[in-house]
């Protein structure tokens, strides 16, 4: 087994989560009748470039297919995370009348919805259901992975290629992340820029962000490393954004690594202090790689200890039927005769089962009904958005538990 970036041969473990089914395979009704298919969701990290790595034990065009459920417009903040990265790179890049973005991972429209009208957008989606819903919004959907051998064909003629490629968090699914960086580059006009967002993976390992790692997450990064696979498949990061998003995140602006400007560009200040930090931190460092697996285990052992302590008479259920909540649930051994509902408001997943636990999704409406005497918040990013959202559950005497990353009840 190889490093999908460098080649060198994988040997050291960064973290074993055991076996568990794809995070966001949510099931039906009448697929729980059926055999249900776990992968090895173990961790390496390359001792050569230092990238964080989850092998393809499932193909990345059976996890991002019409059976896809994550949306991102049924979060109100993310819509918002949105809009105000729009409002930010269109005066910062000059982007008016003419110009065109792609956006890489668009899903349903959440934020090409928000560049005016006279910039040509375009998204990249593979999901239909998601594409379908971009679409009526008025935002075109290559339906299909991008890749360099798409890039290409969107590229001809050379007026066809963009002044602004953009994506969020879709770095990390990427399976032969050469070709799609490659892509990138290909796609991009001579003076163009590229942002990318993806979680942090210092503040993954000093935050203890394990349940953050799924399968459809190839790659965890640090800018280290990002820097390295950018500059070797022809682009060049000239500057970084600290971002709160999912416990920590970079966002990086790339150009073309031969651009007649780079010799004057040089990093930004934040970017060389991040690449200083991460030094500090240890990632060029094997030990760095090994705190993350034992806080894991403590996190497991203190939200067990925690629900097997609450009165057979409570109610506990979960809200926030996350990718994240099936890592961590999964983990932790938990089922149905201990959580017996997780609240979601996506319609795609409401009805459905999570994957592995087989708890039910239900809807606020019907979570509210229950009434639960605790409500363990699984999508913990959203923590404040879902606390203000569920206010009226405090008048019934609810109280708030936030699992991760470490145990809250509030």
């Amino acid at each position: 087994m190889n490093c999908r970036f460098c080649n060198a041969e994988l040997r050291k473990t960064f973290i074993d989560l055991g076996h568990q089914p794809a995070a966001n395979s949510f099931l039906t009704a009448e697929q729980l009748c059926k055999p249900e298919t776990y992968y090895p969701l173990r961790v390496y990290v390359c001792t050569n470039c230092w990238l964080v790595q989850v092998p393809e034990s499932k193909k990345a065009e059976e996890i991002f297919s019409d059976e896809y459920v994550y949306m991102s417009s049924t979060s109100p903040s993310w819509v918002q995370h949105a809009k105000e990265y729009v409002d930010m790179i269109v005066p910062r890049l000059g982007l008016g009348k003419g110009s065109r973005v792609l956006e890489v991972g668009s899903n349903d429209g959440y934020l090409l919805q928000h560049f005016p009208n006279d910039i040509c957008v375009l998204g990249f989606e593979p999901c239909s259901v998601a594409a379908d819903i971009a679409g009526k919004k008025g935002i075109p959907s290559c339906r299909t992975m991008f890749n360099s051998r798409v890039a290409e064909f969107w590229s001809r003629p050379a007026e066809n290629k963009f002044d602004l490629i953009c994506g969020i968090n879709v770095l990390a699914h990427q399976p032969d992340i050469n070709d799609f960086v490659r892509g990138l580059k290909i796609a991009l006009k001579p003076g163009g820029t590229v942002t990318m967002e993806f979680p942090s993976l210092q503040r993954l390992v000093e935050g203890g962000l394990w349940d953050t790692i799924y399968h459809e997450h190839y790659s965890y990064f640090s800018l280290v490393t990002i820097n390295q696979i950018f500059w070797q498949n022809g682009l060049y990061v000239y500057d970084t954004d600290i971002l709160d998003t999912h416990g920590g995140s970079y966002r990086i602006y790339a150009c073309h690594r031969e651009n007649e400007n780079v010799d004057m560009l040089t990093k930004s200040k934040k970017a060389f202090d991040i690449l200083a930090y991460e030094d500090r931190m240890g990632v060029f460092k094997g030990w760095f790689y090994t705190s993350l697996a034992p806080r894991a285990q403590h996190a497991r052992r203190e939200f067990m200890n925690w629900l097997l302590s609450v009165p057979c008479d409570q109610i506990v259920m979960g809200y926030g039927a996350a990718a994240k909540a099936n890592t961590f649930l999964n983990y932790c051994g938990v089922r149905a005769d201990m959580l017996p509902f997780v609240a979601d408001r996506s319609p795609q997943k409401v009805g459905k089962f999570m994957p592995g636990s087989h708890i039910p999704v239900i809807s606020i409406d019907q979570m509210m009904k229950i009434q639960p005497d605790y409500i363990v918040i699984l999508a913990w990013n959203l923590r404040d958005e879902i606390m203000g959202e569920l206010q009226e559950a405090r008048k019934w005497g609810a109280r708030f538990v936030v699992a991760m990353p470490r145990l809250e009840v509030l």
